[in-house]
Formats: C-alpha cells, structure tokens, sequence
C-alpha cells in the first residue's frame, strides 16, 4: 500500500492562523473533488476558523473520561474505517486523553499515513523537540507538549504560517485570538513583542534548515556538483600548524559579513596517518571553531587540494578560507606549486581565500628535517661513512685478483651508497654518490688514474649511476623515515588508547592517568599542581622538574625525573589534554554529588509541603471544631455529645502528634542525629506494646512464636514503632475476612521477624518506590497520613543495624521482613 502524504502547517507563534489555512487548504482540495473530512480540528471558539469548517464532512469525535471529566479525541477508527483521501488533524503535538492507540497525535496521524491516508497537520514551532527548551527560556512557559523534530521533517511538505508581531497583537486586541478577559494578561506575558519576534526567527531558521536538508538531498539525488550560491557556507582548511588561529578568525568574520553565513572546518588526515599535524593543535582548534558556532570536520585523504574541494562542494560552499604556505623561498622553488595553488587552479567557482599569517614562508626543507630528526650519533657517523666506505671499497676492489668489470663495480658503489642512506639519511648519501663517482671516475674508467673519461659511453654510465645513486638513496632515507614515523605514530596511538581507555574507568581516573603518565615517560613522579589563576607559562617554580604542562586554565602538570626530547612532547600534550577532560569529569561529577543532597532535601521539602497542606490539616481542623463548639456558650451540649466531642478532639489531637512525631523522626533520620540506646530487645514485649495504640480494626492480627523467638539488639521504643508502622500498613490493606500474622524466626546470627498481610501486594518495580516519603503506593486514600510509615520504618530499622526488605506472601499479599542482629546471649547459645 502506497503511503500517505503529510503537509504540515508550522506556526510561528499561537493565533497566527495555522489551522484557518489548513482549513483553506482543505476546501480547495474538496472543491477540487479530492475526498476530505475533517478528523479532529480544535478551533478555539474563534467564529472565523469555525465558519471554515462550513461544507466540509466532520466526523463524530470519540469522548473519553479522566478524572471525572469529558474529553473529546479524535476517534482513529472512524477514520480508518471511513478511509478518505485527505484527512484533516489538527494540533499535530496534542497528547491524547487515555483510552486510545496512541500517547501522542502524532502517532495517529503515523498510522493514517500508513494506511495510505494523506494528513493535513498543524504544529507551533514552540511544540518542535529541538527548540523546546529555547522556546522556555524565551517565553518563561514550559511547553509539556511536544512533537520529535524527525516527524515533522519527514513530511512531504511543509508551510510556515507566520505574521509580523504587531500584527498579531492587533488580532489578540481586537479578540480574533483569546476571550477578552485574556487578552490583556496574553499580551503583557507570552505575546510580547521580544518574544513574538524570537519564536518568528526560530520558525525561519528551523524551516530554511528544512529547505537546506531538501536541497541538499536534491542536489545528491541529480548528483549535481557545482556551487549553487543559496546561502554563504565559508569552508576554513586547518593543518595543526600554529597559523589555524588566525585563520579561522579571519573565516569567522568572511561568514559573519556575508550575513551569518555557515562556518564549517576540515582537516584533511592522510590515509596512512602519518600527518605532521599536532593532536594538541587540532583539539585547540577544534574549541576555538565551536565557541564561533562552526563545525569541525576530518576527512581522509592523499590529495589535500582534491579533498578539500570536494568536502566543500558536497556541502555546498561557497568560500574556501586557506593559509599561505609555510615552505621557504627555496622549497617553493625545487617543489613546485604548492597545496594553496592548486586548490585555487582546480577551485572552480568557489572562492579561495588565501590568508597571510606570521608563519608564512618559514618553512624549512624537508630532508633539512629529516635528517635532524635523526639521533646524534648517526648525524655524525653518516658523512664520515659517506667519506670512509666508498674509500674502503675503493681499496678493496684494487687488491681484488683478476678485478671486476666497470658495471660489477658501479653496482657495489651503489650498494654502498645505499648503506650510507640507512645511516646518515640523504644528506649523507649524496656525499656518498660524490664520493664514489670520483673514485669511479679516478680508478676504474679508461683512463684511469685522472679525472678525464675517454670514451662518451662511459660519460653516460657515470651520470647514469651518479643520478641512481641519488635516486636510490633519497627513496631509501624517505622509506625509512616513514618507517620510523609510523613506528612512532603506532606507538602515539597506543599510548593514547590506553590513556582514553584510563579516562572511562571509575571514579579515580585522574590518579589512573597521572600514573599512566609517569610510568609511559619513565618519570619519578607526575603530579598536578594548582596555580590559583596563575599563568600557564608561570607555574610555581620548582628546580627538579623536568617537564611542565598546562592542564586546563588552572592546573600544570609537573613531572620530575629524566629531560624529556623533543619528539615526545607532543604525546605528552595529547596526554595532558585527557588529564584536563579527566579532571573535569571528577570536578563535575564532585559538584554533582554536592548538589545531589541538596536536591534530595528539595525534593524532601517539596513533598513535605504538599503533604502537609492536607493531611496535617484534617485532624488539626477536626480538633479545632471540636474544642471550639465546646467554649460555644449558644449551644448547649448534653454529657453524650460533650463526652463525644471531647474524643474527637482527643483523637485528632492524638494522631497530629503521630504525624508531626514521625516528621521529626524522619527529620532527625535524614540529618543524622537520631539518639540510639541499642540493648538487648525481646519480641514478646513489644508486640503488646505496638499493637496497643492502633485503632480497632475488622482484621484480626495473629502473633506466632514471638515468645521462642530470641531478643535482638534494637532500640526497644524505636523497634516498637518500626512494627507498629508496618502493622498498620498491613491492616490497611488486608481486605476484611483475612487476617495479619506476625512471626519469628532465627536465621544465622540474625532474628527475622516477619508481618504478612493478604492484599494486593506490590510489583517488583514498586518495591523500593514504597519506601520513598509521602508515598502511597496503590493508597488513593489521602486522609490516612503522610505516606511516612515505610519510609520510617526502613530508616529506623537501618539506624539499628538491620534490614527491612519486602517479599511475596505465598497465596497472594506482602510479606515485610525485618533482620535485626541477635542479643549475645543468643550467640553464646548456639556456641554452646
């Protein structure tokens, strides 16, 4: 079955008009002869939008009770029963009154569009998911309704409805919008002006987004490739070099003056990933992008100008923002053009910008670099290699018997040319190729013992050999330097896995990764020190560093032991920027913790205002009506109605000390000052003692085995409410005809004394909500207490050592089991 199409009506604010078009829109297409009836439209008592419904077929809405009132929904089985080519349902965010399919309209109007119904739909841009918390930060209204921002965007079409904001306060005014009497309330909170005129810019914004993804999917689907100028999208290409910076400024002010154009920066990384691109750098780089309101983008490849004209191109920019090239006057000469130069060549009709920084044309060359990153000793030994070994061939091969032929003997130059690359790098193999040409020339090539050549093919022969040579020795030294660089980044990437591997395990990650730290550098200690805002570059001085690091705006990494080269401080930045994520994680999670208690107080307090607004009041109420129709001197009371009034008052006033008596036990519990006296506690005492307060009750209470059971260590009054409370709790819900039981039982060390009760009992997902305070779970009856007793009883009962944990009663109810530890003498007993 072919699906159905969605338009979607976007409002920019309410009373814009979103449903009056859908209404248009709808009986244009019934003129048309298109089968249209109206599912669900909520028009608001606006006589405008309510005469739009006029010709058009309104099918009859399903009404469903809640909380003893009548709701109208949209009834979906008539709509699918009925199965015309459009329907029309309103409010696309609505949450549907239970009873239904769906929580949400949006679902019903999922389902219509899968039974191939075509849906005209409403939504306001305060309802969309992803600017629902803008919205409440502009307006100060929490919007509790909500439609995923991909349900919208999936429909085939959508149109913003939208209106100037003086516009739309005139309409409230003149009552097009709300009743009169609230219109003067609407105007001066939700529909002022500022923020009309934000939710109209955030409907735009979101839409032309909407429109962007179209194009987008448009251009890929056609595969077109070239630049259409929409909208600006300035493309910044970052190497890692200390230029990005700058050129990303110099980006961020193209897009800003193109008219908050995008901001979008790549960095190509080659396929092998042996860039030369700092980790530390691009991390930096990155947040500075971020805090502009860019995106950062990483994209593989050899060709960096090919790349970042097709990245650029794929999103469809218009501008490529580059820096001038770092290559000195003589690379730029020997290498030819460089990456900038080419990017603009192939750019096409994107706009190459090329900035000038203060890096520009400080470059150096690459075997220059090469060879310095070799270690000291092979610096030195390469040229004297380059000298020594063709001079030791040399001798070798004229104390040969018989000798060798000239090309026998080029060959073995060049091997030994080979060699000094291995050594020395390029720089010393080209001294060697000059070298062994000159012996070549000198010892082996009629005529001999001069430097003159006597026949041409000779003079080829030696250029051929002196051109391989250093051909030869060149690939060489480049293999092995990336054979050592991707030794090198292996390494990098392990090291660095192991850290990021570090960060995600426990809560002591920051002391993991200090360690980690000091054992990968072979450091004595790694520690951090706190500057107090002190500079980065200033830490606290301290003569037996060996190497500081900033961490974060506040904090040096300081390590002590061995000089760290060179070529590992770029993994140890890498390494502090996981100690800066790790340290902010432990901070934010010990904030999190700080706050945790005062949230749970809140919570606390909350609750505790709601509830004593009721339940604290009923038997306060009952004793002040009694007491005062006592002092009344207009009535006169007979000695029954005084005696019964007198025991009202006496009641109420006694269960008021029970509540505000378990309020300050809670109280004391949650702050920790609750005063034990622990001793040894019979169970046959207490019983009496807790049964004896509770009300008279059909249900009968049976005691088993209480007098064989073994004392327990307890706070006698406090155990004596802990089984008073639960007592109650299971008298409450035991339906008459059954009974309470309560009974006792040794178990190790331990005495289990156990209240079951017949009710309904309590799933396993509501089992740790029991205990929470104020709550009444599966009690409707609010007249019956703060919802403290469970809770009260858990935290007194874990104030004594023991435990109180909820079981199934065989046959149907819930069984509270309350582990306290055995007296001594019960210990000395079973030791016996």
């Amino acid at each position: 079955m072919k699906r159905g199409r969605l338009k979607v009506f976007l409002g920019a604010a309410p009373g814009v008009g979103k449903t009056y078009r859908m209404l248009d829109e709808a009986r244009r297409r019934a003129e048309r002869g298109t089968d249209v009836v109206v599912g669900f439209v909520e028009c608001h008592q606006r006589p405008h939008t309510v005469a739009m419904l006029d010709g058009l077929e309104t099918l009859p809405q399903a009404e469903r009770d809640y909380r003893g009132t009548v709701f109208a929904e949209m009834d979906l089985d008539a709509v699918l029963a009925r199965k015309p080519k459009v329907a029309l349902v309103d409010e696309m965010a609505h949450t549907n009154i239970p009873g239904g399919r769906n929580a949400k309209r949006w679902q019903d109007i999922q389902q219509l569009l899968d039974a191939g119904i075509d849906v005209l739909s409403t939504v306001n841009v305060q309802h969309l998911e992803s600017v629902n918390d803008v919205v409440e930060k502009i307006t100060g209204v929490p919007q509790r309704e909500t439609v995923p921002d991909e349900i919208v965007r999936a429909a085939d079409q959508i149109e913003l409805v939208d209106m100037p904001a003086q516009a739309l306060r005139r309409r409230m005014a003149h009552g097009n919008v709300y009743n009169p009497e609230k219109v003067d309330a609407a105007l001066a909170n939700y529909f002022r002006v500022g923020n009309l005129t934000a939710l109209r810019e955030l409907a735009l914004l979101w839409v032309a987004g909407r429109v962007d993804e179209f194009l987008q999917e448009y251009r890929s689907e056609h595969e077109i490739r070239g630049v259409w100028e929409t909208r600006e999208r300035v493309v910044v290409a970052l190497t890692g070099g200390p230029e990005g910076e700058t050129i990303i400024r110099r980006a961020a002010r193209i897009a800003d003056r193109a008219g908050h154009g995008d901001l979008l920066a790549i960095h190509v990384a080659r396929s092998d990933g042996l860039a030369d691109a700092s980790p530390a750098a691009l991390a930096k780089q990155r947040e500075l992008i971020e805090s502009l309101g860019g995106s950062y983008h990483t994209v593989v490849g050899d060709h960096i100008p090919t790349a970042l004209l097709d990245f650029a191109r794929a999103e469809n920019a218009t501008q490529l923002v580059m820096g001038t090239s770092r290559r000195g006057r003589l690379a730029g000469f020997l290498g030819g053009r460089g990456i900038g130069e080419t990017t603009n060549e192939l750019s096409g009709d994107i706009d190459v910008h090329m900035v000038t920084h203060e890096r520009a044309r400080q470059g150096r060359l690459l075997p220059s670099r090469g060879s310095r990153n070799l270690p000291l000793a092979r610096r030195v030994l390469g040229p004297v290699a380059g000298l020594l070994l063709p001079a030791l061939l040399t001798l070798a091969l004229k104390n040969t018997p018989g000798g060798l032929n000239l090309t026998s003997e080029a060959l073995l130059y060049l091997l030994t040319v080979v060699g000094v690359a291995c050594i020395g790098g390029v720089a010393s193999a080209v001294l060697a190729s000059v070298s062994a040409s000159l012996l070549l020339n000198y010892f082996f090539i009629p005529p001999t013992g001069q430097f003159t050549i006597g026949e041409a093919n000779n003079v080829l022969a030696l250029a051929v050999f002196t051109v391989v040579a250093v051909t030869v020795a060149t690939i060489v030294d480049h293999s092995l330097r990336q054979s050592r660089r991707a030794a090198k980044a292996t390494a990098e990437a392990e090291t660095l896995s192991a850290m990021a591997g570090s960060v995600l395990r426990g809560e002591q990650a920051v002391p993991e990764l200090l360690e980690r730290t000091r054992q990968i550098f072979g450091m004595d200690s790694a520690v951090l020190v706190h500057c107090d805002h002190q500079s980065a570059e200033d830490p606290p001085a301290d003569g037996a560093a060996a190497a500081l690091v900033p961490v974060g705006p506040d904090d040096v990494l300081v390590l002590r032991g061995r000089r760290l080269a060179a070529s590992e401080s770029r993994v140890l930045t890498a390494l502090a920027a996981h100690v800066s994520a790790a340290l902010e994680r432990a901070r934010l999670a010990e904030a999190a913790a700080e706050v945790e208690p005062v949230k749970a107080a809140d919570r606390m307090r909350t609750a505790l205002l709601a509830a004593v607004s009721h339940d604290l009041r009923t038997p306060l109420a009952s004793g002040w009506a009694a007491v005062s129709s006592l002092r009344s001197r207009d009535v006169e009371f007979s000695d029954e109605d005084r005696d019964e009034l007198l025991a009202t008052a006496e009641e109420s006033l006694d269960r008021l000390n029970r509540l505000v008596d378990n309020l300050l036990d809670m109280s004391r519990l949650q702050a920790g000052a609750l005063t034990l006296r622990l001793e040894a506690t019979a169970l046959a005492e207490i019983m009496p003692l807790a049964l004896d307060p509770l009300p008279d009750s059909p249900v009968p209470v049976l005691v088993q085995g209480l007098e064989d059971a073994a004392d327990v260590v307890a706070d006698p009054p406090l155990l004596e409410r802990v089984v008073a409370n639960l007592v109650a709790n299971a008298i409450r819900h035991t339906p008459p005809g059954e009974s309470v039981r309560v009974s006792a039982s040794a178990l190790a060390d331990r005495v289990e004394l156990r209240v079951i009760d017949q009710g309904p009992g309590l799933g396993p997902e509501d089992r740790d909500q029991v205990f929470e305070p104020f709550q009444r779970t599966g009690d409707t009856d609010n007249t019956t207490g703060l919802g403290l007793g469970l809770a009260l009883s858990r935290g007194l009962t874990e104030a004594m050592g023991g435990t109180l944990t909820p079981e199934d009663t065989p046959g149907g109810g819930l069984t509270m089991v309350v582990s306290l530890p055995a007296a001594p003498a019960l210990n000395e007993e079973v030791r016996a």
